[in-house]
């Protein structure tokens, strides 16, 4: 019998570099879970919330080197807690089923890449204080991940302005992160059809279903 939740509902979470595929496979696990019959929220961070979509702006758009790693961890932190506060504990305590596209990880990751994972896991603890109760992480080829990424030609590339380096080292820290947290973790291989992708994720997700319930 696993653990018992500290809230009724559940916290299903997507990560992966950008271009992995995350946000298309969030809104498609959405659409099964609510045939389903469940209640489901999607969101996505940073924003989710009028605020922290506001510090989205902020953070997603404008020159690489507009904001220091230290001023980025503040403002993902501001946009988070903001993000629970309104969106993501009311929709637990209520049992329903929140998905989000990227959440505390994302910033161990591109905030912590820099030297400051501790003052990243020091800020959560403080100001944040949960984990979700399942990450998925979408896990793709760097080089396919951000052509796709740059693709899509929308304002918010700062962090894929970065090139491929960054990509390459965010594919190796991921796939780091997910051991070291391996009890909440699923890697899901990205580089497959869309629809088996999506048939990967949805039984991974039932499986934790069925065993929360035991």
């Amino acid at each position: 019998m696993s653990a018992p939740r500290p809230h009724p509902g559940l916290f299903i979470t997507f990560e992966g570099i950008d271009g992995s595929g995350k946000s298309t496979q969030a809104r498609l696990l959405a659409d099964t879970l609510r045939a389903q019959g469940h209640t489901v929220i999607l969101t996505r961070e940073p924003g989710g919330s009028p605020g922290a979509e506001e510090i989205r702006t902020l953070v997603l758009q404008g020159d690489p080197d507009r904001w220091s790693a230290e001023t980025e961890l503040l403002l993902f932190t501001a946009a988070r807690r903001d993000h629970l506060e309104r969106v993501i504990w009311p929709a637990l305590a209520a049992g329903q089923i929140v998905i989000c596209d990227r959440f505390a990880d994302s910033t161990r990751m591109y905030q912590g890449r820099t030297g400051l994972r501790s003052r990243v896991d020091a800020l959560h603890d403080l100001m944040i204080g949960m984990e979700p109760d399942l990450t998925l992480l979408v896990d793709m080829d760097p080089e396919a991940s951000l052509s796709r990424a740059k693709a899509r030609a929308t304002e918010e590339e700062r962090f894929e302005d970065f090139g491929l380096p960054l990509q390459c080292q965010m594919r190796e820290d991921f796939l780091a992160l997910s051991r070291e947290f391996s009890a909440r973790f699923s890697v899901i291989q990205g580089n497959q059809s869309i629809e088996k992708v999506a048939l990967d994720i949805s039984q991974t997700v039932l499986e934790h279903l069925e065993a929360s319930a035991s």
